[in-house]
């Protein structure tokens, strides 16, 4: 069997992962947030084209053969507002003469499939499997067959990793979690033992999505990731590959006084030793 590998684009939120197929992931584009961040009384303008060109730009690149867009493409719920409408089939229709586009509904992604053209698949809210690799947004607890792949791979978190610098100041950047899956927290809720394959958390590809921090979450509830995932086991490495090591690390680290390091750079190829 061919070997599975599994990394992130250097620099950008968007998964690469490879075996028999090259597919190119990415999570949370909410088109459309402009319009909720205007009635807000927030005015800026559609970052639709930006976000377009600069996912064709990776695919020229990578040249990849699939691409998974893994929910909220859209984003406002419950209703579609007239920037979709407009933005998101010919978002969609752009990528799809590109490359196949494969669409994993996300829970702002009510009516996505109405305003898919031809030439996307719009898959299960649950998540499928796509050569050997099990994708599901996250604000739903996946298909129990997902835990049969090699790998999982989720979005919907936006996970983050909130930083501080010498004179105390914060700044809050975008992260990637690999993590293990609590085993008991799986059991609970199939009521039976499954496989426990590792999973990837993809950061937000929309810059103004803002993001959790993993080490700061809060009182925040996003669905069934911060429970089915043994976060503080959980590798986060920043978009630069730069790895912080575990988060469970980072906090304890943290709660000594201390900030977290930047340590040496790694990719998450499945079956590294890393861990």
């Amino acid at each position: 069997m061919v070997p599975l590998k599994v990394a992130p684009v250097f620099n950008a939120p968007l998964l690469l992962v490879e075996r028999e197929l090259k597919v190119l992931v990415a999570a949370d584009i909410h088109l459309g947030l402009e319009y909720e961040m205007w009635l807000c009384g927030v005015s800026i303008p559609s970052q639709m084209e930006r976000l377009l060109e600069r996912l064709k730009g990776y695919l020229k690149k990578i040249e990849p053969d699939r691409l998974v867009l893994l929910g909220d493409t859209k984003h406002n719920v419950p209703k579609t507002s007239w920037q979709e409408k407009q933005e998101v089939p010919s978002f969609l229709r752009s990528l799809s003469q590109e490359v196949e586009v494969d669409l994993v509904p996300g829970n702002h992604d009510g009516g996505l499939a109405d305003l898919a053209p031809p030439g996307t698949r719009v898959m299960p809210s649950s998540g499928y499997i796509l050569d050997g690799v099990g994708y599901f947004h996250g604000h739903t607890w996946p298909a129990p067959a997902l835990f049969n792949s090699d790998m999982l791979v989720a979005g919907h978190i936006h996970p983050a990793i909130r930083l501080r610098d010498p004179l105390g100041h914060s700044v809050t950047k975008p992260v990637w979690a690999r993590t293990p899956l609590s085993a008991a927290a799986v059991e609970a809720q199939y009521r039976q033992k499954l496989p426990s394959p590792e999973m990837v958390i993809v950061p937000a590809f929309n810059h103004l999505c803002g993001g959790l921090p993993l080490n700061k979450p809060g009182e925040d509830e996003r669905g069934p990731i911060l429970i089915m995932a043994d976060l503080d086991m959980a590798r986060i490495y920043l978009l630069d590959g730069t790895d912080l090591g575990s988060l469970g690390a980072i906090k304890a680290r943290e709660c000594q006084g201390h900030r977290p390091e930047n340590v040496n750079l790694q990719q998450m190829n499945h079956g590294s030793d890393e861990n």
